[in-house]
């Protein structure tokens, strides 16, 4: 259809990376969990923008510049490195300071919010950490041209059904993380204690995507 070939075989393989957990999906939960579903959809939004972006300019080529200059990818990667790094670091600060103030038994409506949590723009630093991200325009230069029909006369039409395809399960599956962090929002307004683990736990595994970006 369109090009395309094996759409099925796509569809579930979609499905199935998705699914597994990476940092702009674990941002979008954290957001939705901390601040609620309105912020939660502005994240998605932005993850949505900047898969879009990345996708477009995969087909225009740019993962052979990554693939001919390394100083290029390298210098990528390493500011993905780092803002991952800054996000994590925000998340664990905040944690400790909503941990200490539970400590105190401070009342949920007089405990001073984090730094973070009050000047997050989650729209614009979800788009960064999804923009800061080699690995996904090589892998989607990698995955959709298994799926793409060489004989077709029109391949842009090819990679636009694949593209929303994948947006549309995307979009699915962020929402489900949104309504999932909203009922936790809920939990976390009544147990202090446990959002500032929550808020640790999350910095912790996003210390962990910069580790292994910087690994390559």
């Amino acid at each position: 259809m369109f090009g395309t070939v094996d759409l099925w075989t796509y569809v579930v393989a979609s499905v199935l990376i998705i699914l597994l957990p990476g940092p702009n999906s674990l941002y979008v939960l954290s957001v939705a969990s901390r601040r609620g579903r309105r912020d939660g959809f502005k994240a998605a939004a932005a993850v949505f923008c900047g898969d879009s972006v990345i996708m477009v300019a995969t087909a225009a080529g740019l993962a052979s510049v990554f693939a001919t200059s390394p100083v290029v990818y390298n210098v990528v990667r390493w500011a993905g490195v780092v803002y991952l790094a800054w996000l994590a670091f925000g998340l664990i600060r905040g944690g400790v300071k909503s941990w200490r103030a539970a400590r105190r038994g401070e009342a949920v409506e007089e405990a001073p919010a984090p730094a973070l949590a009050v000047n997050e723009r989650p729209f614009m630093r979800a788009l960064i950490a999804s923009l800061l991200n080699p690995k996904a325009i090589l892998f989607f230069v990698s995955f959709f041209v298994q799926f793409v029909d060489p004989a077709y006369a029109y391949p842009v039409l090819s990679y636009g059904v694949l593209y929303v395809i994948i947006q549309a399960i995307s979009m699915a599956y962020l929402t489900t993380l949104i309504l999932a962090g909203d009922g936790l929002a809920q939990t976390f307004r009544r147990r202090r204690r446990l959002a500032a683990a929550g808020n640790g736990l999350v910095g912790a595994v996003m210390i962990g995507f910069a580790a292994k970006l910087a690994a390559g």
